[in-house]
């Protein structure tokens, strides 16, 4: 266990360096003006990539947790759906970028990165595969490549001083290599043939038997009973949105914390001001890929597994793996924080001085973060996923109001404000909803019951 995370905590130690290298050398080529624009589109983009996946990534984990090598019968309708998703909004960013002219350089900007849009669709659904095969150095392998490639895209446009432009479009060259490999990566999943952690492997499809033999009896996986249709049927096309719509809508209120803000502020403050937005939250999203490594990752698809065998395990994610996040985040806030006010104007210039302070009040929400994201996966793993997602709808409507209100007011300043009341309130939700839906009246594990589970005497919680 330690070692499968340790190896995409250094996979997302990499993604963390290369993503502020990437805007490092971004914010030291373009103008802050262009700076500022090329990141409130990239997270126009990125706010889409909920939609363009659909929910799909998440509700494999979920489906395969519980049926296993049945679930292999969602791959194709899910995908279909994925891939309509992918086409409208890919079309709708296009559109989107038609608007904004006459202005070249921005409509080029936007529909150069509308390919992020199918990029990261794929990303998410190629990490799912890997996870439900236990493939962790794969999964390190896939995320890290992207970003990789645009470290090169941003040191050439630093070495050789060229536009936003040509930024976008080399953006838009490993968006293209993101989307080939991770179809390649995925063939024995698409074709349901690939072994899944924690499961019998799935039924080998019956050889055509010679004339006149007798055909051997079909080897079905152990499992929930085969649903109507046989096997092989897929779900309804209303089953399927209900199950995936939680998904997505859950995603979309997730990123608009990260993102809005950048966006409201481009539109209200301008480029330059968004650019002072932009940076600290680069740092805080690096910051936040650490719960996400450990939850949605690597544990997420074992805590599917485990809400309907191993009720322990999940109490003890609940007790010492929340609590340890908070007590994470304190610390990483901390450091965030005081780093933040020394290393921002070195790193990025001195243009980026007043960016210091805006920092410093973002990093109160990474505990929040840190803590809301623990008990979030333990909701969507214990069945509680649509009263997960209507708290984090809260948290949105939260933070749209505040940053209506704080924006226009104390500027981005405000938005980094209302960022923290939007995570706290988010926090506190689902906290007393785990508390409520998912531990209620059971005795909590002790120290020693962790100990025991982390060693030889239980490797089925590993």
């Amino acid at each position: 266990m330690l070692a499968q995370v340790g190896l995409l905590g250094l996979s997302q130690a990499g993604v963390t360096v290369a993503a502020f290298g990437s805007q490092v050398l971004l914010a030291r080529t373009l103008t802050r003006e262009d700076f500022g624009s090329f990141t409130a589109v990239l997270a126009v983009v990125s706010l889409t990539a909920p939609l363009a996946v659909f929910g799909v990534s998440e509700l494999w984990l979920q489906v395969f947790g519980q049926e296993g090598a049945r679930a292999y019968r969602w791959v194709g309708p899910s995908l279909r759906l994925a891939g309509a998703a992918c086409a409208a909004l890919l079309l709708g960013v296009l559109a989107w970028s038609a608007a904004e002219l006459p202005d070249v350089t921005a409509a080029a900007v936007r529909a150069l990165l509308a390919t992020v849009v199918v990029a990261q669709a794929a990303l998410a659904l190629a990490g799912s595969v890997r996870q439900l095969r236990g493939d962790y150095r794969g999964l390190s392998a896939l995320q890290l490549a992207p970003h990789l490639g645009r470290v090169l895209v941003t040191v050439a446009v630093w070495a050789a001083g060229l536009s936003v432009v040509a930024a976008a479009a080399g953006y838009a060259v490993v968006a293209v290599a993101t989307v080939a490999a991770c179809l390649l990566a995925s063939r024995e999943f698409r074709r349901g043939a690939m072994p899944l952690e924690g499961h019998p492997a799935p039924a080998a499809r019956a050889a055509v038997p010679a004339p006149g033999a007798v055909p051997a009896p079909a080897v079905v996986p152990a499992g929930p009973a085969v649903p109507a249709g046989g096997l092989d049927a897929g779900p309804r096309p209303g089953e399927l949105l209900g199950a995936a719509t939680p998904y997505v809508l859950g995603n979309v209120c997730y990123l608009l914390g990260i993102h809005f803000g950048t966006v409201l502020a481009a539109e209200l403050l301008g480029g330059a001001e968004a650019a002072l937005l932009a940076v600290p939250m680069a740092v805080l999203t690096a910051v936040y890929l650490v719960p996400r490594v450990v939850y949605q990752q690597y544990l997420l698809g074992k805590l599917h597994r485990w809400a309907g065998s191993d009720a322990e395990a999940v109490l003890l994610a609940y007790r010492w793996g929340s609590a340890g996040m908070v007590a994470l985040g304190a610390v990483v806030a901390a450091a965030v924080a005081v780093g933040g006010l020394v290393a921002l104007p070195v790193v990025f210039g001195p243009e980026y001085r007043d960016a210091a302070p805006v920092l410093a009040v973002l990093a109160l929400a990474v505990p929040f973060r840190f803590g809301g994201a623990a008990v979030a996966a333990l909701l969507t793993s214990g069945g509680l996923l649509r009263r997960k997602v209507v708290y984090q709808a809260v948290g949105a409507v939260v933070l749209l109001a505040a940053l209506a209100v704080a924006v226009p007011v104390w500027g981005v300043r405000g938005a980094a404000g209302a960022t923290v009341l939007a995570e706290a309130v988010l926090c506190c939700l689902l906290w007393v909803a785990a508390r409520r839906g998912v531990v209620g009246d059971a005795p909590l594990p002790t120290w020693r019951d962790l100990r025991r589970r982390l060693s030889r005497e239980a490797p089925r919680a590993s």
